[in-house]
């Protein structure tokens, strides 16, 4: 069982901010700006292009609902998207509200980010996305 199966399955405290019967998107706890968000299958599945075609399609409609939900919560220019998978084997795809490329440095992460703020920022990409 990977981490993020730990986290859906509520062992792991997330900040989580949309959820469906198949996916679950919370924000990254070593983010690259503020408002890193990870969608992920509830299926645990390692590479994402092993997911069936249907599911990710479902996918990436889930992922984009969220990132329309993200660029409302946290004031972006647009917001970016990557499937990197390498530190966790388990699919997922990375949204990052950018001001400029330069905000998708993934060499470049936020230390040790407030928890008061993390809260805040799930709790506002949640409210919009369940508008």
């Amino acid at each position: 069982m990977t981490i993020f199966s730990k986290i859906i399955a509520g062992e792991i405290p997330s900040y989580k901010v949309a959820e469906d019967d198949k996916f679950y998107a919370f924000l990254d706890i070593n983010p690259v700006n503020w408002g890193h968000t990870l969608v992920v299958p509830k299926e645990e599945t390692d590479y994402i292009f092993d997911i069936d075609d249907a599911t990710l399609g479902e996918m990436m409609v889930f992922a984009k609902k969220v990132a329309v939900a993200l660029k409302k919560a946290v004031p972006c220019r647009k917001v970016g998207v990557t499937v990197l998978g390498l530190e966790v084997p388990h699919a997922h795809i990375h949204l990052v509200p950018l001001q400029k490329e330069g905000d998708m440095d993934f060499s470049s992460k936020i230390s040790n980010p407030d928890a008061e703020k993390m809260q805040w920022i799930a709790k506002n990409i949640a409210e919009e996305f369940n508008a």
